[in-house]
């Protein structure tokens, strides 16, 4: 059974909406946040201490979006997938690797300095939270006039993009709701399957 280890609110949501969305049977096991601090035997799991993490026999991934695209690729067929004979096939590749490269990037930082290490950085947290917002110039106008990001259909660009928006509400980051941004993830938040990816919590034993 695919395993998938996380923390409250992480990028393992990436990962857990896709499985729950194609009703794939998986095991979470969800961890304190930051686990190599709070929890050292993850090491011999994942040596660098990173989440997500996931296992499938003897497969071991470490990023969250390739979860996904794998998930969708291996598990399908599913229509969170965009084929490569879709016309939008090629924007739902840029959209899969801008969602971690280009928005959650600068996040990481302002989830650094404003709560593992506060007071350390404010000017980084200021900085980096506008770096983000100025980021979602190409989002706010994708989503003019349009449901979901392609192909007219809910799939992993969603998944994968919206969980940065999500993670902006959680950092205080509220410019990031711009009208259209706002309009769209108030749909994709209210689908059962990212209601339950968020609802997962570590509880000590």
């Amino acid at each position: 059974m695919i395993k998938i280890y996380g923390t409250e609110n992480s990028r393992a949501m990436r990962p857990i909406w896709t499985a729950e969305e194609m009703g794939i049977d998986y095991e979470l096991i969800m961890m304190p946040f930051p686990p190599r601090v709070f929890m050292k035997e993850y090491l011999d799991i994942n040596i660098l201490g990173t989440i997500p993490y996931l296992i499938d026999g003897d497969i071991k991934m470490t990023e969250s979006v390739a979860m996904t695209q794998y998930l969708v690729e291996k598990y399908g067929p599913t229509d969170l997938r965009v084929m490569p004979d879709e016309k939008d096939y090629p924007s739902y590749l840029n959209w899969l690797y801008h969602s971690d490269a280009t928005l959650t990037f600068p996040q990481t930082v302002v989830l650094r300095y404003k709560f593992q290490e506060p007071g350390v950085a404010d000017a980084a947290v200021e900085g980096y939270s506008r770096w983000f917002v100025s980021r979602l110039k190409l989002l706010e106008r994708e989503l003019e006039h349009k449901e979901y990001l392609c192909c007219d259909r809910f799939t992993i660009a969603d998944i994968c993009v919206s969980y940065a928006i999500n993670l902006a509400g959680s950092l205080g980051i509220e410019q990031a709701y711009k009208p259209n941004i706002k309009r769209w993830t108030d749909q994709l938040f209210d689908r059962p399957s990212f209601i339950k990816s968020r609802s997962y919590k570590y509880e000590e034993n």
